[in-house]
C-alpha cells in the first residue's frame, strides 16, 4: 500500500512540474490566425507595417510628401524647412491665419488649457507649474517679447529646453491660433475684445486699433450713410 501511494506521490508531482513548464514556456504553439485579411489590410495603411513594401523605396508603407507640397488641413506649414530649427522658422515661417478677434479668442481659450499651467494666465510665467518647477520666461519679458510667430509655433511643435512638444496635441490651424495670442501677450495685452469692439491702452485709455501682431490697422465696419 505505502509503495502504491509513494508512486502515486512521484506520479503527482512529475505530471505538476511538467504542467508548470509547458504553462511557463515561451515556445508555444500560437496556432494558426483564422481569415487573418479581417484585421490586416491588404492595401497599403500607412500606419501599419506587418510586412515589407515592394514598391515603395525602403520598403515602407508611408512616404514623404512631395517636396513643396502642404497636406490639407495644415495652414502652410513648410514641412520642409531650410534648417529645421526654432530660428529658422521665425524667419521663414508666418502666420497664415487672418487677424481677427474670433481667432483671437479661440486662441485664448487654446491657450488657458495647454499654455497656461506653466506660463500663467498672463503670460507672465506663473502658473501653477511654473510657480512650482521655477525658469518660466515672461512672454513680454526680455528676448522673449521679441520672439516671431514662426519661432513660438516650432516650439509648440516640438518644445525646447523642459517644455515639451504639443504637436500631438494640438492641430496646426490650433498652433497658429495658439501663437496669435501669444504675440498679443508679448504686448502685455490679456483681454480679447468682441466682435466689433476694441481694446482700450491701459495707460492711456486710448482704443488700440492696430494689430499687435503686424503693426496694421483693423478693418472698421463700414458706416450707414444717412438717408436724404
Amino acid at each position: 500500500m505505502k509503495r502504491f501511494t509513494s508512486l502515486g506521490l512521484k506520479a503527482s508531482a512529475i505530471l505538476f512540474s511538467s504542467a508548470v513548464f509547458f504553462a511557463c514556456s515561451n515556445e508555444q504553439d500560437p496556432g494558426l490566425e483564422y481569415a487573418p485579411d479581417m484585421y490586416h489590410s491588404i492595401p497599403l495603411d500607412p500606419y501599419s507595417q506587418i510586412k515589407e513594401n515592394k514598391f515603395n523605396p525602403g520598403g515602407m508603407n508611408m512616404r514623404e510628401p512631395a517636396r513643396g507640397t502642404v497636406a490639407r488641413g495644415k495652414e502652410g506649414y513648410n514641412l520642409y524647412l531650410s534648417v529645421d530649427t526654432a530660428e529658422v522658422a521665425g524667419v521663414e515661417l508666418k502666420n497664415p491665419l487672418p487677424y481677427s478677434n474670433e481667432n483671437l479668442a479661440q486662441g485664448k481659450v487654446l491657450y488657458s488649457r495647454f499654455c497656461a499651467p506653466c506660463h500663467g494666465p498672463e503670460g507672465d510665467g506663473q502658473g501653477l507649474v511654473g510657480q512650482k518647477f521655477k525658469g518660466v520666461p515672461s512672454y513680454s519679458a526680455g528676448r522673449v517679447a521679441e520672439l516671431p510667430a514662426g519661432h513660438i509655433f516650432h516650439v509648440i511643435t516640438y518644445g525646447r529646453g523642459r517644455m515639451m512638444p504639443h504637436g500631438s496635441q494640438v492641430n496646426p490651424t490650433e498652433r497658429w491660433k495658439i501663437v496669435m495670442y501669444v504675440q498679443q501677450l508679448q504686448q502685455g495685452i490679456v483681454d480679447v475684445p468682441a466682435a466689433g469692439e476694441q481694446i482700450e491702452d491701459e495707460a492711456g485709455g486710448e482704443a488700440i486699433t492696430d494689430n499687435p501682431v503686424t503693426g496694421t490697422p483693423e478693418d472698421t465696419p463700414n458706416k450707414e450713410t444717412p438717408k436724404n
